[in-house]
């Protein structure tokens, strides 16, 4: 049986605060040994997902900035499909609103409701790093969005409000584990459905594993075969979804995540319950 493995990054692959993953390396090193496909899908931009494709030498199509863009490497799939453009090493399948677009888009919002909004272009690397526990190097990197907005509020009380005027501007969103994400018409389901729409044309028979931990998460869970939602500190699972086809795991994060997997392509060095 062939297994492809989607994988949220933030709070799940990768410590929430820490940004490591070294709970993880005992699966993700299994998965190596498998050549199982480790799939980055997750709200982060291209250029910071890079820096974990360097690190870990995968050579997978990857999913930036919640389903805004897939990137896949030049010639890694051997049958025809459409794709929106070159770049470089990657043939892109875009999905994804212009950020250019989402950037007037959230400040026509702000100034017609007065929320309390702070978007990641609002602030400069300084300001990212502080605000995410994130070196000056990768708050740089996190700023270099294409397809999503980051942002937060200073509390939840136009929540509401928030959510009227950014469908009324016929933009999109979702929560993650720190903030919110302005969006076109995509998410990560969509994205995950196209690859591995792609991945069936050479396997038919291939199984589609997803891993997340927050909200933004639900749309690939839900897309996958087989969805894992791992904890978030405290011990708790996000008590906003409510999918009873999604497993929940028992770890925070990466510990989490490391006990699925484990489990899931059956390694004789765990067999913790899931």
């Amino acid at each position: 049986m062939e297994y492809i493995i989607f994988t949220d990054l933030d709070g799940t692959l990768i410590d929430r605060d820490s940004y490591s993953y070294e709970a993880a390396l005992p699966a993700i090193k299994l998965i190596d040994q498998k050549n199982i496909p480790l799939i980055f899908c997750t709200s982060k931009t291209r250029a910071e997902i890079e820096v974990y494709v360097k690190e870990l030498n995968i050579h997978h199509p990857f999913i930036s900035e919640n389903g805004g863009a897939i990137f896949i490497p030049r010639g890694y799939f051997n049958v025809d499909f459409e794709y929106t453009r070159e770049n470089g090493d990657y043939e892109i399948i875009e999905l994804g609103t212009r950020y250019e677009e989402l950037r007037r888009v959230l400040s026509i919002i702000r100034d017609r409701t007065s929320l309390p909004i702070t978007g990641f272009g609002d602030m400069n690397a300084e300001e990212v790093s502080k605000d995410t526990g994130l070196d000056i190097e990768s708050a740089t990197l996190a700023k270099s969005r294409e397809y999503d907005e980051a942002f937060k509020m200073e509390d939840d009380a136009g929540t509401e409000l928030l959510k009227e005027h950014i469908l009324a501007q016929g933009l999109n969103f979702t929560r993650g584990g720190r903030y919110w994400h302005l969006m076109g018409d995509n998410d990560k389901g969509m994205a995950v459905s196209i690859l591995t729409e792609l991945y069936r044309k050479i396997h038919p028979s291939v199984v589609s594993v997803g891993l997340g931990d927050s909200q933004n998460d639900l749309p690939m869970l839900q897309t996958v075969d087989v969805a894992f939602l791992v904890q978030k500190p405290g011990e708790r699972h996000d008590p906003t979804i409510e999918d009873d086809d999604i497993n929940r795991v028992d770890g925070i994060g990466p510990e989490g995540w490391n006990r699925a997997i484990l489990k899931l392509i059956g390694s004789n060095e765990s067999r913790d319950t899931v």
